[in-house]
């Protein structure tokens, strides 16, 4: 590498530090946990995690565990394949199966993540006389996927039906193929839900499509854990669905399309993230499987979050920290500075409570926060010391 760029880049990565804005990945010791080993500054030490994915508490769950040792022995490790070619199981067209059924769409097509499902459908559904409307909030997965695709392309501010459909009025003034709404279930950064009854409302009335990126929901949102769509009361309204398994559903990886079988199939055909990537490995489909089952009977699991996430949330608000409205169990703690943000991770951790703080450009300039994640796998006890681990971070910072 030539000297003079390996100094621009120093000189970048210099500027992230100086501005509060660098991203250190610590080491965990342990198995996913409401508790795990963390080792900060050398010195590893037991402490409760507040910003995992882990919402219903699956990734360590014995039976979930058991089913991956036992898939091991069965199908093997991986399978050195994509899917078109000798890289199908029985257990990965099972678990397309399991997730068609479970989100009351007709077909699902399994990705290695849910950031490649979303950046396989948009390139293979729309063309240049297609549009497509974005949500101005949605996963970074969704921006680049459309930025693949030469659909025009039209974005709405954060939940604004009025601005939705003043762009859907635009799109399809002047003619238009196929029009696509897109919106995240749950927004990751601030834990928003998306309006989707209204939205599908608007797409009716304008002939659109509508698609849903329900990572943070499926598993927990809603009666049955069918995400936003049931919550809603649209899952018949609503044409796609990507999401992930490396959230409430086990928590390791892969991704999945479930959709109108026409869509599906095509995207078996054209779906360049599908076509020119491994397959899934069949120790994570498998797992998957069994934390399908458990969801048939996880409403302990779901009212144990709903009630952890409602504690966290009206105790920081009777504590005076400034935290968004919702009762989603992301829960942002709004500190604004990146920097001050920082060091509120840094005296957490040392207070026993493991979250991290997200700036620019993972949120907008300004808008720096802790972003607290419960869990069903956390105690009640468990949620108070960290609610009283803000309240010494914070008078350690001088608030």
């Amino acid at each position: 590498m030539l000297d003079s760029v390996r100094n621009e880049l120093r000189g970048t990565l210099d500027e992230i530090r100086a501005a509060g804005l660098h991203k250190p990945e610590r080491v965990i010791g342990t198995p996913q946990s409401a508790t795990v080993a963390v080792t900060a500054g050398g010195n590893p030490g037991e402490v409760l995690n507040f910003c995992a994915n882990n919402y219903l508490g699956l990734a360590d769950h014995p039976e979930v565990v058991a089913a991956a040792h036992e898939a091991l022995d069965r199908w093997g490790y991986g399978l050195a394949s994509v899917r078109f070619i000798c890289g199908t199981q029985e257990v990965h067209k099972e678990l397309e199966q399991r997730i068609s059924g479970f989100l009351g769409q007709e077909d699902t097509i399994l990705y290695s993540s849910c950031f490649d499902a979303n950046g396989g459908v948009f390139e293979t559904l729309l063309g240049p006389d297609d549009a497509v409307i974005s949500d101005a909030l949605n996963h970074a997965s969704i921006i680049d996927g459309i930025r693949l695709c030469k659909a025009r392309r039209y974005r709405y501010a954060n939940r604004d039906l009025a601005d939705l459909e003043r762009q859907l009025k635009e799109a399809t003034a002047g003619g238009t193929g196929r029009t696509l709404i897109v919106t995240d279930g749950v927004f990751s950064m601030d834990g928003y839900v998306a309006p989707l009854r209204e939205i599908c409302d608007l797409a009716d009335r304008y002939g659109a499509m509508v698609m849903v990126d329900d990572s943070h929901a499926v598993g927990f949102v809603g009666p049955g854990g069918r995400g936003t769509p049931e919550l809603h009361g649209v899952m018949d309204r609503v044409d796609i669905i990507t999401g992930t398994l490396g959230k409430a559903l086990g928590g390791a990886s892969g991704g999945y399309v479930a959709a109108r079988a026409e869509i599906v199939a095509l995207l078996r055909q054209r779906s360049r993230p599908y076509l020119f990537s491994n397959s899934l490995a069949p120790v994570i489909a498998a797992a998957s499987l069994k934390v399908l089952d458990l969801l048939e009977s996880a409403g302990d699991l779901r009212e144990r979050l709903h009630a952890n996430t409602a504690l966290f949330r009206s105790r920081m608000t009777e504590e005076g920290f400034d935290i968004l409205p919702g009762d989603h169990a992301i829960a942002p703690v709004m500190i604004g500075d990146a920097a001050e943000a920082a060091r509120m991770a840094e005296l957490l951790l040392e207070r026993g409570v493991y979250v991290i703080g997200f700036s620019y450009p993972v949120v907008p300039q300004g808008q720096a926060r802790i972003r607290v994640q419960l869990s069903a796998a956390h105690s009640t006890e468990d949620v108070n010391r960290a609610v009283d681990a803000f309240i010494g971070a914070r008078a350690a910072l001088g608030g």
